[in-house]
């Protein structure tokens, strides 16, 4: 078995979420005592935000990367980043490492194209939805890619930062993202992309009227098909 390098805490709620599924995953397929090789590195998510809000990617890029080689110098295997926002900065990482990063759009393409869906709904962080470091992964990997109207991307991105990363989940919030779903299919979108680690604490499949694709479940569960190659 493969040793998994967790780089998590951005925010802790979403990486209890990928803890739990990596050592699922794993008693599931080896059964008995068996659960999942990991190593983690928790940042504190204080310092990150507070380099997003400045501007100071290069300064994100040298946390992550740090926690990046520690990893590795411990023993992991690859590194999975706990989080799509810091996606952004796997090309800085990357330099700085031996061992491969798990990237969280890869994982979500073929989780949307074994659906055979072929224009999906993005919603993320404001970075994630305006930026083209997840959208363009995407794109590649041959999807159509949709972002909410510029009113509802700082709306979703401040039900992230201001209630779901500080652990508050509420109904309101809810009715607006099911709102902005449902606006998203009506523009053609056929399935819709849970762009932050956070979302699926708000969304969940039975609240959508769209196909979901969460991406903390579904990286989390690509990684540990990647621990047992």
């Amino acid at each position: 078995m493969k040793t998994i390098g967790l780089i998590g805490g951005m925010s802790w709620e979403s990486t209890i979420t990928y803890y739990e599924i990596l050592n699922k995953e794993i008693a599931k397929a080896l059964g008995g005592f068996h659960s999942a090789k990991i190593m983690m590195y928790n940042v504190d998510f204080a310092e990150l935000e507070a380099n997003m809000s400045s501007g100071n990617w290069d300064g994100n890029a040298n946390i992550l990367s740090d926690a990046a080689k520690r990893l590795e110098g411990a023993g992991a295997d690859f590194i999975v980043i706990a989080t799509n926002t810091m996606h952004k900065l796997v090309p800085q990482i990357e330099k700085e490492i031996r061992i491969p990063i798990l990237h969280i759009a890869d994982a979500t393409a073929n989780s949307i194209k074994r659906d055979n869906i072929k224009k999906v709904a993005l919603l993320g962080t404001k970075f994630t939805m305006t930026q083209d470091f997840i959208k363009n992964r995407l794109i590649d990997a041959g999807l159509e890619v949709m972002t909410p109207d510029v009113q509802d991307i700082e709306l979703v991105n401040d039900v992230i930062f201001n209630e779901l990363c500080l652990g508050k989940v509420l109904d309101k919030s809810r009715k607006e993202y099911q709102r902005i779903i449902a606006e998203m299919k009506k523009r053609g979108a056929e399935g819709v992309i849970l762009g932050c680690t956070e979302i699926g604490m708000l969304i969940s499949a039975k609240d959508s009227v769209l196909p979901t694709y969460d991406t903390t479940i579904i990286h989390a569960t690509e990684a540990a098909k990647m621990t047992l190659e």
